[in-house]
């Protein structure tokens, strides 16, 4: 990088550009090569965290098209399309999505495609791959493979390090074993396993510092505070249904609700039932609000037919009094989410 900007340092040139939306960013890149070679540089992120300017987006990937993965920008309330994942699995679903040091990382899953001659999976049901997306740089880069193959499974940051447990191999075998991965060193090392697994999908939350493991169908939480104590199993309770949280505290939908969740104790937030025939969805945390993405409008007794939804409904808890309104639809992505978390850039 030289003469960014003609009277000025390069490190005073690299923050000012740091100050611009990160939309903008393609935009940029075609006033020079300098500018060019700027935008897609490292020290453009660090340039952003230190002035303040870092943006928080969403990441989501849904059934159609295969392998895609937009970016939603709630500032200007606009959706960004990342390149194709170029994972050779078709369909990749069932996998884990975290980010962590402004990039993105999708890990393990399995095909979510079917043979049409066997009704079987279609080549793999679960993978030790693991990918990451640098969204400075605009591409995608295959990271070091998990210890063990797995779909279905909790996946969480942890103070910078990303954490993996439970799941299935295949369709038969669910696993207790858990693993964390170094993104800054490319290694995984396995870390004490989960006090026992369970004949269903699992999922992953961060609350208080801990990471939580949830099993579907099963009331009990394994909670993991720091590697050296292990898992500890708790009943709190909770609902089931699709989380999110939100400034540290947990939100449920269920029995056509959302309810705010603390141990044991629960209130009711406000009406969901606008999304009792809605499946498929995806459920997250961004700011003090909560978004509801995609799914499908599944068939009933007097229409047959199912509806892929690319809408986005948000609902803000931050306030005295909690309100939905609609944000703009996924341009490309529709259906089933398959995949959705926070990046922070």
């Amino acid at each position: 990088m030289s003469g960014l900007i003609e009277g000025l340092p390069d490190a005073v040139a690299l923050r000012c550009i740091a100050r611009v939306p990160f939309y903008l960013y393609p935009k940029l890149e075609l006033v020079s090569r300098s500018w060019r070679a700027a935008i897609h540089s490292p020290e453009l992120f660090k340039a952003r965290q230190e002035v303040g300017s870092a943006e928080e987006l969403l990441c989501v990937c849904a059934f159609d098209p295969e392998n895609l993965w937009q970016m939603y920008d709630p500032l200007h309330d606009l959706w960004i399309t990342l390149p194709v994942l170029p994972s050779k699995i078709r369909h990749l679903a069932h996998f884990g999505v975290v980010s962590t040091g402004g990039k993105l990382f999708v890990l393990g899953g399995g095909s979510d495609a079917v043979d049409p001659s066997t009704g079987d999976q279609d080549g793999s049901f679960a993978t030790d791959e693991v990918w990451s997306y640098d969204p400075i740089m605009r591409r995608w880069a295959q990271r070091a493979s998990m210890i063990l193959p797995r779909a279905m499974f909790a996946c969480c940051v942890l103070k910078g390090k990303i954490i993996v447990a439970g799941g299935f191999t295949s369709c038969r075998k669910s696993i207790s074993q858990a693993e964390m991965y170094d993104p800054e060193k490319d290694v995984w090392i396995p870390i004490p396993d989960l006090h026992r697994t369970h004949n269903s999908a699992c999922s992953g939350l961060v609350i208080g510092g801990k990471v939580h493991v949830l099993h579907k169908g099963l009331s009990t939480v394994q909670v993991l505070d720091h590697m050296g104590s292990g898992w500890t199993v708790e009943d709190y309770g909770w609902l089931q249904g699709p989380m999110a949280v939100v400034q540290g505290s947990l939100y449920v939908m269920s029995h056509g609700h959302i309810f705010k969740q603390e141990k044991e104790v629960r209130k009711v937030v406000i009406s969901a039932s606008e999304f009792r025939r809605r499946i498929g969805f995806a459920m997250t945390g961004l700011g003090d609000e909560i978004y509801v993405i995609g799914g499908v409008i599944g068939p009933d007794r007097f229409n047959w037919d199912i509806k892929p939804m690319s809408d986005v409904d948000i609902l803000t808890v931050g306030g005295d009094r909690p309100t939905w309104r609609q944000a703009a639809p996924m341009t490309k992505c529709r259906g089933t989410i398959f995949g959705c978390t926070q990046l922070r850039i």
